[in-house]
């Protein structure tokens, strides 16, 4: 299953989405973590140093590997060169599974150990200075785009993306790639004006949206979300001293997290397997073509030179009985 986490500049998403990738890491499920903010703390969020972190592979440096292992044989796409963020899958695409070593994974992804388990790290790599005045951040982003198209996931199995701050997810159709979507609000009117404008660009898409409510310290902030977000209200999580001993380095064991703390967590999970009986891929590959043929309308086909609406193929959709050939295992790089 596919994870969201937005919110606002410091929501507690990214704290958030961390505390449910322990959660899932501690069932033994296979969990993919992502890190697609374009302040990268996730990795640090699940235990990293700093200097760990900032050694992490970045996705966006290794997007023309990506694209190259994607393709496969794909007939309809001639070269990686003509491939963007949006290219769909056809016959002979190389598909991606969560739980399997592949060169996609063994370049980009790190195995993070928690006290509960594991989890695979990617991150898109952070907006360096080299790129101000001359690079869109959604450009990095592109490469987890890419990558979600690609992928065929199950149930009790999970990727979870910590997403960049606000509105800025709809500036591709990245938003629309997940399960479910979860949105962290605080109890105030900037936290709550985040949400309004996710629902409103939403709404057209069958996007499940829910809202988590963080730094709630009391019944009035608890009836100030109920008032404002209504039946999205799922779950509320106030002051912890676990997560504030994880933000200065020294966490405890994560079976030491406040049992309300960890309620809210049981009650995210069982919200996104509720999720599973409503998946439609005839949707999801539709959606997949709407935002690749506006792409390639609006930008792609003058940038590659190309008709990238002949990449997309008609007769396939994705989904989870879609065969796809496992590949060797590939060693990580040193």
């Amino acid at each position: 299953m596919k994870i969201a986490f937005v919110g606002k500049g410091g929501s507690g998403k990214t704290t958030l989405s961390s505390l449910f990738i322990r959660h899932l890491a501690a069932t033994g499920a296979p969990v993919m973590a992502v890190d697609a903010d374009i302040n990268q703390h996730l990795g640090t969020a699940l235990g990293l140093d700093e200097p760990e972190a900032a050694e992490l592979p970045a996705m966006g440096a290794r997007l023309p590997l990506i694209k190259d292992y994607l393709r496969g044989t794909n007939p309809r796409i001639s070269g990686a060169d003509t491939m963007i963020k949006t290219t769909p899958p056809g016959e002979g695409s190389r598909l991606l599974r969560i739980d399997e070593d592949n060169p996609v994974y063994a370049a980009c992804a790190r195995t993070v150990g928690l006290d509960g388990g594991q989890v695979r790290l990617m991150v898109t790599g952070p907006f360096t200075e080299s790129d101000l005045g001359v690079a869109c951040y959604h450009s990095k982003v592109g490469a987890i785009e890419l990558c979600l198209n690609h992928l065929v996931d199950g149930r009790d199995e999970f990727v979870v993306v910590d997403m960049t701050a606000g509105s800025d997810s709809f500036a591709s159709g990245l938003f629309t790639r997940f399960d479910m979507t979860f949105l962290v609000a605080e109890p105030t009117r900037k936290g709550i004006a985040v949400y309004r404008q996710y629902k409103e660009y939403a709404a057209d898409f069958d996007v499940v949206l829910r809202v988590v409510g963080n730094k709630v310290q009391g019944p009035d902030d608890l009836a100030f979300l109920r008032a404002e977000v209504g039946e999205d209200l799922l779950a509320t999580v106030g002051h912890s001293d676990w997560v504030r001993a994880m933000e200065k380095g020294r966490p405890a064991r994560f079976d030491e997290l406040e049992e309300v703390n960890r309620r809210a967590l049981r009650t995210l999970h069982e919200a996104v397997d509720a999720t599973y009986e409503r998946r439609d891929w005839q949707r999801y590959t539709r959606q997949m073509v709407h935002f690749h043929l506006k792409n390639a309308q609006s930008w792609g086909n003058e940038k590659t030179g190309a008709d990238l609406a002949a990449q997309v193929d008609p007769a396939f959709v994705l989904d989870e009985s879609v065969r796809t050939e496992r590949p060797a295992a590939t060693p990580a790089p040193a």
